[in-house]
C-alpha cells in the first residue's frame, strides 16, 4: 500500500482552509494550487500578473524543496487564470521556471479566485 504523507513549509503561505500544501503519496508529489500570495505579508504580490505568477511559483519551489524535489521534477501543471487575456504575461514569468522537457500543462480561465487573485498553478511532481 502506499504511504501518504503531507507536506509543509513555512516558506510559502499557510493552506486557508481544509488541504495540505502539498501530499507524498509513494514517488508522486500532488501540490495545492498556489496563489501568488507573499509568506510575510499574506498579500497578493503587487505587480499584477507577471508579479503573481513569480511569487505562485516561488512558493510552489518552496513546497517542492520541503518535498525534496524542485521544478525540474515537476511532470504537470494546471494553471487558472481570472482573465484570458493576461496569458502572454503569465507564460512569459512561466517561461522562465521551467526547461526542456516542459511539464505538460492545462491552463483555463476561471470566474474569480481566492482572495481576487489573477493566477494559481497547482503542479505534479515525481521523485
Amino acid at each position: 500500500m502506499t504511504t501518504i504523507k503531507k507536506i509543509t513549509t513555512e516558506n510559502a503561505p499557510a493552506a486557508i482552509g481544509p488541504y495540505s500544501q502539498g501530499i507524498s503519496a509513494g514517488n508522486t508529489i500532488y501540490l495545492s494550487g498556489q496563489l501568488g500570495l507573499n509568506k510575510q505579508t499574506g498579500k497578493l504580490a503587487e505587480g499584477g500578473i507577471a508579479a503573481e505568477t513569480k511569487q505562485a511559483l516561488e512558493n510552489i519551489k518552496a513546497v517542492l524543496t520541503a518535498a525534496g524535489c524542485s521544478l525540474a521534477s515537476v511532470v504537470k501543471t494546471d494553471v487558472y487564470l481570472a482573465d484570458m487575456n493576461e496569458f502572454s504575461k503569465m507564460n512569459e514569468v512561466y517561461a522562465t521556471y521551467f526547461s526542456e522537457p516542459y511539464p505538460a500543462r492545462a491552463t483555463v480561465a476561471v470566474k474569480a479566485l481566492p482572495k481576487d487573485g489573477r493566477v494559481e498553478i497547482a503542479v505534479i511532481a515525481v521523485k
